[in-house]
């Protein structure tokens, strides 16, 4: 029999879903994973990596990434950015600097723009207009949509508005009939501003005042009306950027009740509190806000307890301009973080022993993908699964300097940080785009058309409580 000849095999330590294969080696055709197995040195390949004593891992899903809040930024930096991160794929928020991608019109412009600027693979997310913009909700499911994002705070009028829970309700059920998740930035906009206005008003000065002025209720009880909406609806829910532990107890409570929902938090809520804006300043003003030391502890525990279903960046590339303010209110809220979301999460948690590898892999890429409609492809070494994957060396230790990532924003909340574990490789569908620079260039990523159940017969059913006709 004829001996099948492979691109390329990559031997180490393969990080499966289930256990780490030690001395095992993956072969690629096609961009495609064609075998995984122990080290055979049988196989006949075009390209062998050795990477032993390395952990090779899937390729990482940032499912918060914003690409175009500057549009300075685009798809070309923030995919650079993720590839020397070992991100092989980004979920794309709706919200950019000039627009809502709230139409198909403007979902199938912009999926055309990935695909001569993305250097890892995109999918994207879209949203609805505040008003008289459901019907274009069935139109960009089939667009490929891997969800919808909708804001319960009105950042911006114009570019990423609040909808109102009259709103959301026909929304969520509308958006149930497609089976797409859709996900929430949960505040309570009431609250929000009354507190904003009063710490305005003692003229507070100390950078804190940006967390005091969202206090942990103004999100827990935005959460809750999203759960409630979800669970008479059926809609799948995703909660965005969670901050504290309640927030997972309320969710664990509601899954219980039958309510299907995810929920993700994200890189600077496991490393950053509120005890670091007096030195971070507007580098640290984000929202929902950084919280309390023991919140961040928590997290790590509820991480370690399959409480926490994603880890993501929010990946929001400001440049530093916007952070320069003497008055914290007065500047931009968000963080570049695509970058570093594999390595600070793999140097904070697995090296320090707070979570093991599997669970690593599990929040940033198997989890992600079964969210969004991308395990039929993505999140996991397997078989006819794409060619995206990580080699990451664990011994290997540096000091994260801002001025060597790759984002237009030139500055990053982790500078100076050590961090245990580097990078060394990053391929996406098999092809190198990341050895230490990023060498893949802008159209070798492709947008990721998501696949999810649409909900057929269920809107008939008891497990849909309310439909909104």
């Amino acid at each position: 029999m004829e001996q099948k000849v492979y691109d390329l095999v990559i031997e180490g330590n393969i990080v499966l879903p289930d256990r780490v294969l030690y001395n095992g080696s993956v072969a690629i055709k096609d961009g495609k994973i064609a075998s995984v197995s122990k080290i055979s040195h049988e196989r006949r390949s075009h390209k062998v990596l050795k990477a032993h004593g390395k952990y090779v891992l899937p390729g990482a899903i940032d499912a918060h990434v914003h690409s175009y809040s500057a549009l300075t930024e685009g798809f070309a930096a923030a995919t650079r950015s993720a590839a020397a991160g070992g991100v092989t794929t980004i979920i794309e928020m709706p919200y950019d600097a000039d627009q809502l991608i709230c139409t198909k019109e403007r979902y199938a412009a912009k999926k055309q723009k990935l695909s001569k600027e993305a250097v890892v693979d995109v999918a994207m997310l879209a949203t609805i207009k505040p008003k008289n913009g459901l019907d274009q909700i069935p139109l960009l499911a089939e667009e490929g949509a891997c969800g919808f994002k909708v804001s319960m705070f009105n950042t911006d009028s114009v570019r990423f508005p609040r909808i109102d829970d009259g709103e959301l309700l026909e929304a969520f059920s509308l958006i149930a009939k497609t089976g797409c998740p859709v996900g929430v930035h949960a505040e309570t906009d009431e609250i929000v501003r009354k507190y904003i206005e009063k710490y305005k008003q003692k003229g507070e000065t100390d950078p804190r005042a940006h967390c005091w002025s969202r206090p942990k209720v103004a999100e827990s009880t935005a959460v809750l009306t999203a759960l409630e909406l979800a669970y008479w609806t059926g809609v799948h829910l995703h909660i965005y950027h969670c901050t504290f532990p309640r927030i997972f107890e309320l969710v664990q409570w509601f899954r219980q009740q039958g309510t299907k929902v995810t929920a993700e938090t994200c890189t600077h809520y496991l490393i950053l509190s509120e005890e670091d804006m007096p030195s971070l300043h507007a580098r640290g003003k984000i929202n929902p806000p950084l919280r309390t030391k023991e919140d961040v502890e928590q997290l790590w525990i509820q991480l370690s307890q399959g409480m926490i279903d994603l880890v993501t960046s929010d990946h929001a590339p400001w440049t530093i301009d916007r952070k320069n303010h003497a008055d914290i209110f007065q500047n931009s809220s968000g963080a570049p973080g695509v970058e570093t979301l594999l390595p600070l999460l793999y140097s904070e948690g697995v090296a320090k022993g707070r979570i093991s590898m599997l669970t690593l892999v599990h929040l940033l890429s198997e989890n992600p993908a079964k969210t969004f409609g991308l395990s039929h492809c993505k999140g996991r070494i397997e078989e006819g699964m794409d060619a995206d994957l990580v080699v990451l060396d664990p011994n290997q230790s540096w000091v994260l300097n801002e001025s060597e990532l790759h984002s237009h924003a030139g500055w990053s909340p982790y500078h100076g940080f050590t961090v245990q574990g580097k990078i060394i490789n990053t391929f996406v569908r098999g092809k190198l785009v990341y050895d230490g620079t990023v060498i893949g260039n802008p159209g070798d990523g492709k947008f990721i058309h998501a696949e999810h159940d649409a909900v057929k017969k269920s809107l008939q059913s008891d497990t849909v409580r309310c439909s909104v006709q």
